[in-house]
Formats: structure tokens, C-alpha cells, sequence
């Protein structure tokens, strides 16, 4: 019987960087709202936190699946790849603020609607920088 990472890696890279980053992006959905709903933190604070820990799925999904055949180092591929998560992050938090405070949104559907605009930014900057290997 394959393993779940077997038939994963048998996907596309576009179908694996949507797999990854959707556990990311839920799981980031998942502790904004625990920290909202649960000790009344602020959407925007509470973003900080959810996009943390969702590194931490998001890094380690790309490294073992999604960018894998890239071969690139740890040393050099998780501080590009924290640095492209980081900028990324900075347009997620301005269009989530734009969508809080410009356009009234509701938090959830307004997070989830910025996840998936800034997924595409972040799956050119991950494949051809963050995970490149460098010639060396």
C-alpha cells in the first residue's frame, strides 16, 4: 500500500503546492479563528500568530513535497523561503486590512479571499528563488 506522501508526490506541482498550502491556509484560518473567537484577540493581531504557525506547516510541506526534486539546502532555502513567506505576509496583512477596514468584510471570508490572491505570489517566489538551488 503507497503511503500518503507517495501518491502526493505523484501529483503535479501546482496540484502539491495547493495541497500544502492549503493545510497551511487552514490551518492559519483555523488559529485566527480559535484566537478571535476564543480570547477575543484582534483579526490583525491574531493574523501574526496564524501565519507563524502556518509557516511552520507551509515551509515544511514545500520542502518535503512540493519543491523536494530542487534538492536546495535547508540553510539556504528556509531563510529565502521565510523571507518570501514574510513579504508575502506583508501584502496579506494590507489587503486584509483593506478588506477589514476599507471594505467592511466580514474577517473570515476576507482572510481566506487574501490567502488565495497572495498563493500565487508566493508559488512563483518559492520556485524560482526560495527553493532554486543556488549553483554553488
Amino acid at each position: 500500500m503507497a503511503t500518503l506522501l507517495s501518491l502526493l508526490r505523484r501529483l503535479p506541482q501546482g496540484l502539491q503546492f495547493v495541497c500544502v498550502g492549503g493545510a497551511a491556509a487552514a490551518t492559519h484560518l483555523l488559529v485566527v479563528a480559535l484566537l478571535v473567537q476564543g480570547l477575543a484577540l484582534a483579526p490583525l493581531a491574531a493574523n501574526v500568530l496564524g501565519f507563524l504557525v502556518a509557516f511552520c506547516v507551509s515551509y515544511g510541506g514545500h520542502a518535503l513535497l512540493t519543491f523536494s526534486e530542487h534538492q536546495a539546502p535547508h540553510r539556504q532555502a528556509l531563510p529565502r523561503f521565510f523571507l518570501v513567506a514574510c513579504c508575502s505576509f506583508a501584502l496579506n496583512e494590507v489587503l486584509y486590512y483593506i478588506a477589514l477596514h476599507q471594505w467592511h468584510l466580514h474577517y473570515l471570508w476576507s482572510l481566506f479571499a487574501v490567502l488565495l490572491i497572495v498563493a500565487v505570489v508566493t508559488f512563483v517566489a518559492a520556485k524560482f528563488w526560495a527553493f532554486a538551488r543556488s549553483a554553488a
